[in-house]
């Protein structure tokens, strides 16, 4: 899909093998069972599961799916993303050598049409568990509906990043920057929307463009790139028609624009895009872009960031920055979103994953994806 080599190897494998092994750290201390007064609370493997991947983070999110699933005592049919399919297969084999019982873990090839709806309406699948664009996903949940299954959803979003007053400016934006790029800004809970207080949007704007510059765009095979092609000509035009909406709806172009960078005449690449002057409503601060561009909308008080914040139908993620550690955390329990980071924190295998609204439903990541896959039994009298 893209991403550069050393970002494939200390990102998207690195966060595959955290996840697996947050799992088991977890499986070892799991209670299944429990008792209440004379009731006896059984948690037991809800069944066959669909599991149904996105191209993005296709091994993480592989992984997000069938170790908990495994750990529960599931037995799953995987249709992993036909853009990004070849990780899988690997995956695949790895289990097979593992010793995974066969039948336990099958793999079927396909689109979304093809087999991804067929898993969803089959009257054999207990529970479908689905990563992808929250169209795709509102697909996925009717398609289950007529069987009434378990639906679990981790869907799109448009991620907010607040930066209090008393934020390290400088610091806090070339945070920022990395956040809304990583992955080629192809990441679900990237940090699309910056917001600042409006006497430092200039400066905020300046050093976003000037940190933007130094995202080394090319070949992912080349060493020293950061940002790798988007996936596809599809995703490219897209992201073009994102920026120029941007231009034509009058917010400030910091750098970066339409076309490809200079010199990378062939391949899906975009440029490193930064947008001022963005406000509420223009179409690149309500629509997911998937594409390495951010949008910094200024405010006048913390309550408007917080109310701007939440002013989307996606709540998947959200970022805060400051010095004050009250503050920032006072901010936070007041984000709708499933995920808030504060003051860029190092990745935690054992946090909730999952969002609020058209995010999803359902949360992943260690326990919380565990419980998932599994129906809670109550045996009263038990005790008697």
């Amino acid at each position: 899909m893209g991403a550069p080599l050393g970002f494939s190897r200390d990102a998207q494998i690195f966060v595959g093998q955290g996840h697996f092994q947050a799992l088991i750290d977890v499986f070892e201390h799991f209670a299944f069972h429990e008792t209440r007064g004379t009731t006896r609370v059984v948690k037991e493997p809800i069944g066959v599961c669909g599991l149904i991947t996105p191209w993005n983070w296709p091994l993480n999110q592989i992984v997000c799916k069938v170790a908990p699933a495994l750990a529960a005592g599931c037995t799953m049919v995987l249709k992993p993303s036909e853009i990004a399919p070849m990780n899988a297969l690997i995956f695949a084999e790895i289990l097979a050598e593992a010793g995974v019982p066969k039948g336990v873990f099958n793999l079927v090839n396909g689109t979304g049409p093809e087999v991804g709806q067929k898993l969803a309406e089959h009257r054999d699948v207990d529970m479908m568990s689905f990563t992808g664009s929250t169209r795709a996903g509102i697909i996925v949940a009717k398609a289950a509906a007529d069987t009434v299954k378990r639906v679990c959803q981790e869907l799109g979003g448009k991620s907010a990043n607040i930066l209090l007053p008393d934020a390290e400016l400088d610091r806090a934006v070339r945070q920022g920057i990395g956040a809304c790029f990583i992955n080629s800004g192809q990441s679900c809970d990237a940090a699309t929307r910056m917001l600042v207080p409006r006497a430092r949007h200039d400066e905020a704007m300046a050093i976003a463009a000037d940190e933007a510059g130094k995202q080394v765009t090319g070949d992912p095979l080349a060493a020293g790139t950061v940002l790798g092609p988007l996936v596809s000509q599809m995703q490219w035009d897209k992201v073009q028609r994102l920026i120029k909406s941007g231009i034509d709806e009058g917010a400030t172009l910091a750098c970066g624009g339409l076309g490809k960078p200079e010199g990378l005449n062939a391949g899906y690449y975009a440029k490193p895009t930064v947008f001022g002057n963005v406000t509420p409503g223009m179409t690149i601060e309500r629509e997911e872009i998937f594409g390495p561009v951010l949008s910094i909308i200024p405010y006048d008080s913390v309550d408007q960031a917080i109310e701007i914040a939440n002013d989307t139908v996606y709540g998947l993620a959200a970022y805060v920055q400051g010095e004050d550690m009250a503050w920032v955390r006072d901010v936070a329990v007041r984000l709708r979103a499933g995920s808030i980071y504060c003051n860029g924190p190092d990745i935690d295998f054992t946090a909730p994953f999952g969002g609020y609204k058209q995010s999803g439903n359902g949360r992943e990541y260690a326990d919380f994806a565990l419980n998932d896959f599994m129906e809670i039994k109550g045996i009263v009298g038990y005790g008697n």
